[in-house]
């Protein structure tokens, strides 16, 4: 029996999660494990090939896009955004990030392309969610995972420059809202919607058939449903899963805001494709190449100082951050791998790599995250990936 299948098993059985596909390993050695099933009401077998919510390990995958046009030379990571997003070519910040958001400076600089890969833009979640100027973002950018709410991106922009910036760029480094800048920016420089440059440009070239915006009919029955942690569901007052989205839910159409933050369905060999063209830095099978070798070094190395990593504390648990993930660099828990880069999704999903050695690991589950305190399953699996 398999260590990676008894860990999955425990926690289906505990009823925590309805089941999951999970993979570990390096190369082309590979443990993976299929569990439980699609729903709760266990109307179907989870199968290998079923597809997720993955959330926010959307995120590398945007970043590598990004990546794509700056190799071609239609950006430049020192180049200002305000080129393509004149929304918010001149912003102002609060004067200091507890001040109230009529006391404002303007921008010490410009916002470039290598401060949105880098997510200090100035705009994002801070470990404190009580800054006043924390508020307004919630206003228009509410929970990432409700991707039906989101207006269309020239609507989301004109409310995001009203928003003043937490910090003057390059400053802190603030979560999530830069992937969804990054998303816009790649749809406007190449003239084309995000959901039709990364299906050209990524997951056709690697194969990644499963992966998209939204999910059509004709595939609706291999996508998993979707819940959330109920405190006061179940029996006994133990707690149980509340159905949050269902195959014919807010993925059964494309959003009006394909999110780059979030909003990818996939599976677990799509987003292996993905892992493995990082690992051969850069080239797809067969030999093509997407990004080159610098390129895949500079997303997977980490960018911040150490007043960066304390701001963001609450979300980088002490490591840092590259393009479109974590990199780690201290052994702050047992899953933690010098060099590992990838990160979690709130949907119940992750996605790492481990340059060094060529190792991999994905877990893909059905039930959110509650906060950034990783659930049992993810802390398992992880602490189970970095000894495998």
């Amino acid at each position: 029996m398999s260590e990676l299948r008894t860990i999955l098993e425990k926690h289906v059985g505990d009823g925590s999660i309805p089941g999951a596909v999970a993979l570990v390993g390096r190369r082309d050695s590979f443990d993976v494990q299929v569990v439980g099933s699609l729903d709760t009401e266990g109307t179907a077998a989870m199968t290998r090939d079923a597809i997720f919510r993955i959330a926010s390990i959307t995120k590398p995958i945007v970043a590598a896009a990004v990546m794509m046009l700056v190799e071609e030379g239609r950006l430049a990571l020192e180049d200002p955004v305000g080129r393509w997003l004149p929304e918010i070519s001149d912003p102002v910040v609060v004067r200091t990030p507890s001040s109230p958001v009529h006391d404002l400076v303007p921008a010490a600089r410009p916002i470039t392309v290598f401060d949105l890969l880098t997510f200090r833009a100035g705009w994002g979640f801070p470990s404190d969610f009580t800054l006043p100027a924390v508020e307004p973002l919630f206003a228009f950018h509410p929970d990432g995972r409700e991707v039906s709410l989101p207006p269309p991106p020239d609507e989301w922009m004109a409310a995001l420059a009203r928003v003043p910036l937490l910090y003057q760029p390059g400053e802190a480094w603030l979560y999530n809202t830069c992937s969804d800048l990054q998303g816009v920016l790649i749809a406007r420089v190449a003239g084309q919607s995000l959901p039709d440059f990364l299906a050209e440009r990524l997951f056709e070239p690697l194969g990644m058939a499963d992966t998209g915006f939204s999910v059509p009919p004709e595939k609706r029955g291999r996508l998993t449903s979707y819940y959330r942690n109920d405190p006061d569901g179940g029996h006994d007052g133990r707690g149980g899963l509340t159905l949050a989205d269902g195959p014919h839910g807010q993925w059964s159409t494309v959003p009006a805001f394909p999110s780059g933050a979030g909003g990818l369905v996939s599976t677990l060999d799509d987003w292996l494709a993905f892992a493995r063209m990082l690992l051969a830095e850069g080239r797809a099978p067969g030999g093509s190449r997407l990004l080159t070798a610098d390129s895949v070094h500079q997303m997977t190395t980490d960018h911040l100082t150490d007043d960066q990593r304390r701001i963001g504390a609450m979300f980088l648990q002490g490591q840092g951050w590259g393009f479109g993930g974590s990199v780690d660099i201290a052994a702050t828990a047992p899953w933690n791998v010098p060099g590992r880069f990838g990160w979690v999704g709130g949907t119940g999903t992750a996605g790492y790599i481990v340059p060094t050695t060529g190792s991999i690991s994905i877990l893909l589950t059905q039930v959110a995250l509650d906060g950034p305190v990783s659930p049992a399953v993810l802390e398992d699996f992880c602490v189970y990936a970095a000894g495998a």
